[in-house]
This record gives structure tokens, C-alpha cells and sequence, in this order.
């Protein structure tokens, strides 16, 4: 009886392979996949020449570019056309200067300076004719002439409309053609070394330009992103200030409505004044929440509901006047009985002109008689808002003020086309006079500061 090996593998089983064969194949592969890796995604984000530089020298960097070209191509040229092509200096000078010193037009006006360039280099070429054929056999562009021109139509490519470019590259082709066909004595087919090299520069200066074109509407996008982002935190900061206002102001005013309210039942013997009182300061109240409830609507949405909310108007005016009168000030109110029929963005700016009004007298000049009158012509409605010196005037409610109020009212009449005429008086008192029209106005478009 027989047996087979401890190891041996059974007949008809394939060899199995070696593992250290296989950890090479593995490592190959997983190496390979990194280089390709490394190669097809960079590890830092592309960032583009000069991007750290300072603005002034990239904004000088194209003109001192042409300047060397220009400082390096003028002599070049004239030593090969004067030594290799046997033309005279001072005609070799003309054409040298002709055909390169405009490339220091190429930063800023590269079209132009093509229009120079070109006819000065079939100018060159026709010259030429008239020289015996130079050693190096290079004609109608002599090497200098080439490359500067090849410099020209890249600063095109830049620079210029794709339809620009690509007719001055088709241009510079049939003026190629022409004297290769006419020069048949010198044609040895280095006439179309410049349309052929030329096709290659400006798909470079093609492919730069879009590139550029891409960066900067990329750079436009993430800038518009920025504004949206800026406004959506903006949004986002006025929602949470509208909660906050919500949660501690609107409490504690509802707090003091039912108080003022609740006053006259809690409190026994309280004299009439006192109810009155009492009332009042539960109507303020009321319509204190009532307002900042309307604000915290612009601020929870962009501002459409607010528009839409109720608005209190020239019919408010007179509740206004009696709640500033309990309040201690004196004021008259002198409405007309006949105002015709105001448009709504007047009725609400008149009220609020009133309200800014009487309130800044309150803030700075406590207990001063005040007159109000609202009065129309027919096509205007004026808002009078007058008020004598302080009584006290060393105790104003507030010494300075943020002009806040004066700009709202400029900013609510110039909305309605109207005019608003504020300052002080002799006597010491002070005088807000508005004038809205009753008609549909064009605003005046604010002055630029």
C-alpha cells in the first residue's frame, strides 16, 4: 500500500500560487493606482502665476514685458538685415523700427499695433526682392520678423474677439501665399512657416484667454455666493432677533396691558383720574405690541407680510394727539374736515411724520406747546408740526439725538415725491414742515454722497 506525500497536491488540482508572488502583484498594483492618483489630482489647488504678487506690478508686468521684446528685436533686426541680407542701414533702420517698435503696443492695443506690423513686413518683404538671396534662404520672413509677429498675433489671441483673431491669422495666410506665389524665385516654401507657427499661438493665446475667462466668471460666482451667504446670515440673524424681541418684549408689554387693565378692578377707591390713567396706559400698551408685532413681521420675512399688515393712517392722527396729551405735552391738532382723498403711501407717511414729530419733541423739549395742522390744497397735502421752546429746557428727556427720526421723514417724502423742510426757530422752538402730493410723483432719485 502507497502513500502520497503529506503536501502533495491531489491529481488533477492546479498549483496553487506562491504568497510572496502574490504580495508583490498586490504592492504593484496598489502603487501604481497612488502615481496614477498623484498625477490626475494635485495635492494643493491649482493656484495661478503671480496670483500673490501685488496688483501694480501685475498691472505693470504686460508693459514691461514689450518693452524688452521691443529692446531686444530692434537692434536683432537690424543686424540681420544689414549683415545677412545686405540691405542698407538706413533703410534696414526704417524697416527695423517699422516692423518691431510698435510691439510696445501689444499690452494695451494689439490690434493696432498689427495694423503697423503687417504692412510693414510685406513692406520688408518686397525690399527683399531687390537683395541677392541671402545665405540662409529664409524669405519673405526673416527669423526676427517671424518671431515678432508671432508675438503679435499671441497678444491678438489675448486680447481680441475669436472673430478678431481668426481674421488676422486668414489675413496673414493670403498675404503668405500671395508672395509665395509671387516670389517664385525665392520660394522654397518658408512662406508658410508664419501661418503655420501662427496657428499654434493663438491657440495658445485662445486657450489662455478662455482660461482667464473661466477664472473670472468662477471669481464673479463665488462672489455672488459670498453676497448670498452674507444675506441669507443676515436673514438668519433677523429671524432670531424677531424670536428674542417676541419672547421678552411682546411679554412683558401683554403683562402690562392686563395689569393697567385689571388696575381699577384690583384696586379699590381709585379716583376717576386715576382710571383714566389706568386706560390709557393700557391702550398704549396695545398698540405698542400691536406695531412691534408688525416690525417683527419684517423681520421674520423679507417684508412682504409687513406690507400687507394694517397701517395706521391720517384717521390715527387725532388718537395720536390725545395719547401725546396724557402723556403731559400739550398739543393742538388742527385737521381739515375737507382733505380729499389721500393715497395710501401719503396717509401712512403723514401719520408717521406726526408720530416722529411728536416724539422728538418729547425726547428734546419736554412740556412744549405744540401745534399740529394737516391741511390741503387740492394737490398737496402739508403736514405742520410746530413746537415753542421747553419749559425746562436744561431737563431733556435726551441731550443728543442720532438723527435717525429727520433722515426716516426725508426718506418716507422723497419715497412720496413730496418736500420736507426742518429747523429750528428764533424763539428757540422748532418747526417740521411736509409737503406730499396728492398725485402719483416720480421720487427723486437720492443724491450720491
Amino acid at each position: 500500500m502507497t502513500t502520497s506525500p503529506p503536501h502533495a497536491p491531489l491529481p488533477g488540482t492546479p498549483p496553487r500560487p506562491q504568497p510572496a508572488a502574490d504580495g508583490l502583484v498586490s504592492a504593484a498594483r496598489r502603487n501604481l493606482r497612488e502615481i496614477a492618483h498623484g498625477l490626475s489630482h494635485p495635492s494643493h489647488p491649482p493656484v495661478p502665476p503671480l496670483a500673490n504678487a501685488s496688483k501694480r506690478w501685475r498691472r505693470l508686468l504686460p508693459y514691461a514685458a514689450v518693452l524688452i521684446l521691443a529692446a531686444i528685436f530692434v537692434p536683432v533686426t537690424l543686424n540681420v538685415l544689414t549683415n545677412e541680407y545686405g540691405m542698407a542701414e538706413g533703410l534696414a533702420g526704417l524697416l527695423a523700427v517699422a516692423q518691431t517698435a510698435p510691439l510696445l503696443m501689444l499690452a494695451h492695443r494689439p490690434l493696432q499695433a498689427w495694423w503697423i506690423i503687417f504692412p510693414a513686413d510685406i513692406v520688408g518683404a518686397l525690399v527683399l526682392l531687390q537683395y541677392p538671396e541671402p545665405l540662409m534662404g529664409i524669405w519673405p520672413w526673416p527669423p526676427p520678423t517671424l518671431i515678432c509677429y508671432l508675438f503679435v498675433l499671441l497678444a491678438v489671441a489675448l486680447r481680441e474677439t475669436r472673430r478678431t483673431a481668426i481674421s488676422v491669422w486668414a489675413l496673414t495666410s493670403v498675404a503668405s501665399l500671395v508672395l509665395h506665389l509671387g516670389g517664385t524665385d525665392r520660394s522654397n516654401g518658408t512662406a508658410g512657416l508664419l501661418p503655420a507657427f501662427g496657428v499654434v499661438f493663438m491657440v495658445i493665446g485662445a486657450v489662455i484667454r478662455e482660461r482667464g475667462d473661466a477664472q473670472r466668471r468662477l471669481a464673479e460666482q463665488e462672489t455672488i455666493s459670498e453676497a448670498e451667504r452674507a444675506q441669507r446670515t443676515l436673514l438668519e440673524e433677523r429671524t432670531r432677533i424677531a424670536r428674542e424681541l417676541h419672547d421678552v418684549v411682546a411679554h412683558h408689554m401683554s403683562v402690562i396691558t392686563v395689569q393697567a387693565d385689571s388696575a381699577p378692578y384690583r384696586i379699590s377707591g381709585l379716583p376717576e383720574q386715576a382710571h383714566e390713567e389706568f386706560a390709557a396706559i393700557a391702550a398704549s400698551a396695545r398698540e405698542s405690541l400691536t406695531e412691534m408685532r408688525r416690525l417683527l413681521t419684517l423681520l421674520r420675512s423679507d417684508g412682504t407680510e409687513g406690507e400687507r399688515a394694517p397701517q395706521p393712517g391720517l384717521d390715527r392722527v387725532q388718537q395720536l394727539v390725545e395719547a401725546t396729551v396724557r402723556a403731559g405735552l400739550p398739543a393742538e391738532l388742527s385737521l381739515s374736515a375737507r382733505l380729499p382723498d389721500v393715497p395710501q403711501a401719503v396717509d401712512v407717511s403723514a401719520y408717521r411724520i406726526v408720530q416722529e414729530a411728536l416724539a422728538n419733541v418729547i425726547r428734546h423739549a419736554p412740556g412744549a406747546r405744540t401745534r399740529i395742522s394737516v391741511t390741503s390744497d387740492g394737490a398737496h397735502l402739508t403736514v405742520l408740526v410746530v413746537n415753542d421752546r421747553a419749559e425746562q429746557p436744561d431737563s431733556p428727556l435726551e441731550t443728543s439725538g442720532t438723527g435717525h427720526g429727520l433722515v426716516g421723514m426725508r426718506e418716507r417724502v422723497r419715497l412720496t415725491g413730496g418736500t420736507l423742510d426742518t429747523g429750528p426757530l428764533p424763539d428757540g422752538g422748532f418747526r417740521v414742515a411736509a409737503r406730499l402730493p396728492l398725485t402719483p410723483a416720480t421720487p427723486e432719485a437720492p443724491e450720491d454722497s
